[in-house]
């Protein structure tokens, strides 16, 4: 099992940047291919992006392509999600998760481990 935790998030403005982390204790960090998934209120969990075992590969949802980056430190069992040119629609709670799956599943349902979550909060 793996435990993960969330921290980053804020109330900022529109136009502004923030970095989410993701840390990760327990089984071995490496051995996940891991997501961001985010949740606003009324409104089911969406996929934000992923990144496989060794980084060789991530993966976004189209409305965050080219503003956010995945990324991930396996030697600090930490995952990152840089956010710029942030807009009031990414207003959500902001989940990290753990899969065992091959590649870099969109569906919630494919992660195994999941983090509380941290909220994230644009104004325009």
């Amino acid at each position: 099992q793996v435990q993960l935790g969330e921290s980053g998030g804020g109330l900022v403005q529109a136009g502004d940047s923030l970095r989410l982390s993701c840390a990760a204790s327990g089984r071995t960090f490496s051995n996940y291919a891991m997501g961001w998934f985010r949740q606003a209120p009324g409104k089911e969990r969406e996929f934000v992006a992923g990144i496989t075992r060794g980084s060789s590969s991530t993966r976004y949802s189209d409305s965050v392509k080219g503003r956010f980056t995945i990324s991930r430190d396996n030697t600090k069992n930490t995952l990152y999600l840089q956010m710029n040119s942030l807009k009031p629609e990414d207003t959500a709670k902001y989940h990290c998760a753990a899969t065992t799956a091959i590649g870099i599943p969109t569906t919630s349902s494919r992660y195994n481990y999941w983090g509380q979550g941290t909220q994230v909060t644009v104004s325009s």
